[in-house]
């Protein structure tokens, strides 16, 4: 079974790698760009036939070592 994480900064948290990006956008030239902010994607193979415990595993690897909770969020999808 695939399933995709992402991990954002939770709103309010600064995201200097985003500034940077969106200010590299502008020097290219790249217009009508208003904020940027930046994540982690993993695509994630889980040897598990039922959606709900291959979520709650994938969670429970988030809350350990994918995410930091204090300062990020995240989401799983079971694809």
């Amino acid at each position: 079974m695939k399933a995709r994480v992402t991990v954002t900064l939770k709103n309010g948290v600064l995201d200097p790698q985003g500034k940077a990006i969106e200010g590299a956008l502008r020097s290219l030239g790249v217009e009508g760009v208003a904020s940027v902010r930046q994540g982690k994607v993993f695509d994630i193979e889980i040897a598990s036939a039922d959606p709900e415990r291959a979520k709650t595993t994938l969670k429970s690897a988030c809350e350990r070592l994918l995410a930091n909770t204090v300062i990020e969020d995240y989401r799983v999808d079971v694809i």
